[in-house]
């Protein structure tokens, strides 16, 4: 297995070569950013990437926004994700595109070293490796998300809002009637928990919150 690593502490980044060595894993590159990572990935086209979330410049999401590039770059290549934190919106996109070959594991479950190298292995052969406070908080955004309030009518009613279409198209659009529209817009203003304001406006803020999610 031939293994590219990103993180930007030099002590973590020496001990993780360390660790992979140790176990007969071949680690082609060791990089402490985002643009060394991609450039060590075009160089040596390796079976797995290792790469930390937060690096330079911004030590925000450099790291994981690396990674989503060379997820559509290169959709066979493995990936394994290692965080001190749980970024929602990138590992959302992350774990969207596929299940094959991907792992997010938080930095402070990582200390069992045997299982360390399991997680790794798994997602080197296509497998998946997430953590379990992963999994928590992404289920809790989404089950906390108002837009799963909606019933299928509503959403179909709430993308055509989108779309630019008055009550009345909407009303041919869906074959119902300009009463029933109101009536479900109302509903999609109430379970949006969106203000109290004029009816135009309160149109665009629910569009917004769709578009936002959507």
């Amino acid at each position: 297995m031939r293994v590219v690593l990103a993180e930007d502490s030099v002590l973590l980044r020496e001990g993780l070569v360390w660790v992979l060595r140790s176990a007969g894993i071949e680690v082609v590159a060791a990089v402490a950013d985002a643009d060394g990572l991609l450039r060590a990935v075009d160089e040596h086209v390796p079976d797995l990437v290792v790469t930390d979330v937060r690096m330079p410049p911004s030590h925000t999401d450099e790291g994981l926004r690396a990674a989503l590039v060379l997820r559509r770059q290169r959709p066979d290549m493995s990936i394994l994700v290692l965080s001190q934190y749980v970024e929602e919106r990138y590992a959302t996109q992350l774990l969207s595109s596929t299940t094959s070959g991907i792992g997010y594991l938080l930095k402070d479950r990582v200390a069992d070293v045997p299982e360390f190298l399991d997680a790794l292995r798994r997602v080197a052969a296509g497998g998946t490796a997430l953590d379990p406070e992963v999994v928590a908080q992404l289920l809790l955004r989404r089950h906390s998300d108002p837009l799963n309030r909606l019933t299928r009518r509503e959403r179909e009613v709430l993308a055509l809002i989108a779309e630019g279409r008055s009550n009345t198209g909407i009303a041919e659009t869906l074959v119902i009637s300009e009463s029933a529209v109101g009536k479900h817009i109302n509903n999609i203003f109430a379970k949006l928990d969106l203000p109290g304001a004029d009816k135009d406006h309160r149109r665009v803020l629910a569009v917004l919150r769709f578009l936002k999610v959507g």
